[in-house]
């Protein structure tokens, strides 16, 4: 049964994989929560915040990148598909591609239901002759699509790189996911940050600003809130570190002090210096990113860059399984 919480004076329900998750990484060694438990509302308007930070260079590396490329993937798909955008967010890179692509609906997905349904608005009024369809479901698993678009080719959109917040493996699962939900013969615009310069990589996880501290200790925030927890919010501080062998930037909450508390009731000790490991950003150089989406099942036919090779830009196709060379 779900556990009833107060959120801005109205009564939430709190979710039982979020609660799992919680209980199982705060017990786990070492600890480490799903980033995707980030994206609460509050969660989702700060990362928005993170995305204009000067420090944070693949949003506008990305954009620029659509600008120029978005024409090529407008011929190379052909018109009329509906367009599937992976964790849509405020979809500000939307417009761009649907511009561009002339598509038939647009079917935004997103785990954030309120902030998916602002945005879906938002577009809808920009897009007054567009079928805009939400869907408010974790796109980590195969979706059922809107009936409207069953019959329609799709044209899948991920930007933004959220692709490297998951381990390899767990990245070709998703890929065979998306593959599954959008059908052969689909195809797939999806954004994929570069390995660079560590001083620009770090930086970009840890601004001047403090935005993306306030991002990843807003995850303590929500389990105080959600489940009842009793984390000293003043006990932890944002880290983010290059793991060069694991080509990544990963985000933690460093215990400041010796600390103990409690989640729904369960008790919890943290020495300090131990961390809470909350999320990934894995970094692909060009052979490596195709390989990754041979993987998980689509064949890049395409591939845009930004002139200093800070972002990468691929479209890719569900074509059919291969069983022998």
């Amino acid at each position: 049964m779900l556990k009833p919480e107060i959120e801005d004076g109205q009564v939430t329900l709190a979710d039982p994989a979020f609660r799992n998750d919680v209980l199982r990484g705060f017990a786990s060694r070492p600890r480490a929560i799903p980033a995707r438990w980030f994206y609460d509302r509050r969660g989702s308007e700060l990362f928005e915040a993170i995305t204009d930070l000067p420090e944070y260079y693949p949003t506008r590396t990305e954009t620029a990148i659509l600008r120029a490329c978005c024409a090529d993937i407008a011929r190379l798909a052909g018109a009329g598909r509906a367009v599937v955008e992976f964790g849509s967010g405020s979809s500000t890179k939307t417009p761009i591609l649907l511009r561009a692509v002339d598509p038939s609906a647009y079917v935004p997905i997103d785990i954030s239901g309120d902030f998916l349904r602002e945005s879906s608005a938002g577009l809808a009024s920009a897009f007054p002759g567009l079928p805009v369809l939400p869907v408010e479901a974790d796109f980590l698993h195969p979706i059922a699509l809107p009936a409207q678009v069953a019959d329609t080719p799709k044209l899948g959109f991920f930007p933004g790189s959220t692709i490297g917040n998951m381990i390899p493996h767990s990245s070709v699962d998703l890929l065979r996911a998306m593959k599954a939900s959008l059908g052969e013969g689909a195809m797939l615009v999806i954004g994929m940050d570069r390995i660079k310069d560590v001083g620009v990589l770090e930086a970009a996880y840890d601004d001047a600003q403090g935005v993306t501290a306030a991002f990843n200790r807003n995850l303590l925030e929500r389990i105080n809130r959600e489940l009842g927890g009793t984390i000293p919010l003043d006990a932890f501080r944002h880290s983010a570190i290059w793991n060069d062998d694991r080509a990544r930037i990963e985000m933690h909450l460093e215990a400041t002090r010796d600390v103990a508390f409690t989640i729904e009731r369960h008790p919890f000790e943290m020495a300090a210096g131990e961390t809470i490991h909350t999320e990934n950003s894995h970094k692909y150089g060009p052979r490596d990113a195709r390989i990754l989406l041979r993987a998980g099942g689509w064949t890049p036919v395409g591939e845009w860059t930004d002139p200093n090779g800070l972002f990468a830009v691929i479209l890719a196709e569900a074509q059919p399984a291969r069983h022998a060379p």
